[in-house]
């Protein structure tokens, strides 16, 4: 018996289909994205240990974070997230970049965890962010931008919603409930946890860290109210400008929503399938106004969030919204009848190609019924032949094979035949 050698745990391999699939969603990804007026841009996929350890939490960069020493004798990592090289990037040529900035990106990133449904260690991940403006209106532009995406990959406001909180507005919260500043984090963390945990272990987490059973009374009755978010102005502006944008109905305040990550200052948001299929957020950001802080550059405020590619494709296969994806990009298959005749069906490829059209030409001369099968089981729509008789003639045999019928054209009638079969139903 043969030993086949698996993939790397947690990584995917990517067939045709699969493909098709990825280059679909970075296509919405890329239309959504410069609807907006965002640039694409990119960064390395190695960067040094310290970049990440100036900006990211110890969790991530020593324990999930793909590291290691070059020959040099440095310490490298596969990237884990793309803020830091954003940082690094925007620093470099901060006095040259025309604020606001709108950028955006999608690539591969690699993480050490436990591989599990809608997470993997190697994943792709839709990056955008608003950089040099600092208001409730750019924070809202962010939110109807994922909005949007939700709505162009099919997904209605009652399959999936985005929830937004504010973390200025809940440390105003905290204040008064009397949670002294040092417990911020840890309450805050608190409430992170709350959807994964048994009610009863949440409250006894809470009086862990400090909590008075008052406090715990006040903090579970802010996290259940949903029209608290009008006592905060930010959020307030937030939500008349999505109104504004037409993407009200996919967004709600959810005071349960804080994101774990240190460096949130204001805005946050997180996108869920609300079928209860996948339990894991689709995409989560908000605005950090400390992101050149650790990286040599100026102060500057930036909102934006990300998204993998992991749990929207669970999603969209499970409810049936991705598309069908032809087999292959060629619809066309030239025969090859003989060897005297191959040269005229390469021609004939060759210059219906540079017509317009995407051309498969079979790589050797075999039976027509072996070549007939090929363009079948590929989805194509028609073959060409040239046979002794055509060749004779100057025509060309076109098999439709939308309709399983077909007929013997003038040379320079096949291209207008083709296109005529390509744009039917």
């Amino acid at each position: 018996m043969k030993k086949f050698i698996p993939p790397v745990k947690g990584t995917r391999d990517f067939y045709p289909e699969q493909m098709a699939a990825r280059t679909w969603l970075y296509n919405t990804v890329r239309t959504v994205s410069e609807s907006f007026g965002y640039q694409e841009w990119d960064a390395p996929f190695l960067e040094t240990l310290d970049l990440y350890a100036a900006k990211s939490g110890d969790e991530l960069v020593r324990k999930q974070s793909y590291v290691f020493t070059d020959r040099g004798g440095d310490e490298i990592t596969l990237r884990p997230e793309l803020t830091p090289s954003l940082a690094r990037m925007i620093a470099a040529r901060q006095n040259e970049l025309t604020f606001p900035a709108r950028w955006w990106s999608f690539g591969p990133f690699w993480r050490y965890e436990r591989p599990g449904r809608g997470r993997s260690r190697e994943f792709f991940q839709w990056n955008i962010d608003m950089l040099g403006v600092n208001s409730p209106e750019a924070d809202s532009e962010l939110v109807a931008i994922a909005a949007s995406f939700l709505k162009a990959v099919g997904l209605s406001p009652a399959q999936a919603r985005i929830c937004v909180n504010n973390r200025r507005f809940m440390d105003l919260e905290f204040d008064l409930l009397g949670i002294p500043p040092e417990k911020k984090s840890d309450v805050s963390g608190l409430v992170d946890r709350r959807e994964k945990m048994e009610p009863a272990s949440w409250e006894a987490n809470a009086l862990e860290i400090g909590l008075t059973q008052g406090q715990l009374v006040g903090l579970k009755s802010l996290l259940a109210d949903g029209e608290r978010w009008r006592k905060s102005e930010e959020l307030v502006r937030l939500f008349a400008a999505l109104e504004s944008l037409g993407m009200k109905e996919y967004v709600q305040f959810d005071p349960n929503i804080v994101r774990g990550l240190l460096y949130y200052t204001g805005t946050v948001f997180e996108a869920f399938d609300i079928t209860g299929s996948v339990r894991r957020a689709i995409l989560g950001g908000g605005r950090y106004d400390n992101l050149l802080s650790d990286v040599g550059g100026e102060p500057l405020s930036c909102v934006g969030f990300a998204m993998g590619d992991v749990v929207i494709g669970l999603i969209l296969d499970e409810l049936g919204l991705l598309p069908l994806f032809p087999v292959t990009p060629a619809a066309v298959l030239v025969t090859v009848f003989s060897p005297d005749l191959l040269p005229a069906s390469y021609t004939l490829a060759a210059d219906l190609r540079r017509l317009g059209l995407n051309v498969t030409c079979y790589p050797e001369p075999a039976r027509l019924p072996r070549q007939f099968k090929f363009a079948d089981r590929m989805g194509m729509r028609a073959v060409l032949v040239i046979g002794p008789d055509e060749a004779a003639s100057g025509k060309v045999t076109l098999k439709n094979l939308v309709n399983a019928t077909q007929e013997r054209i003038l040379r320079s009638e096949v291209a207008g035949s083709l296109k005529r079969i390509l744009e039917s139903r």
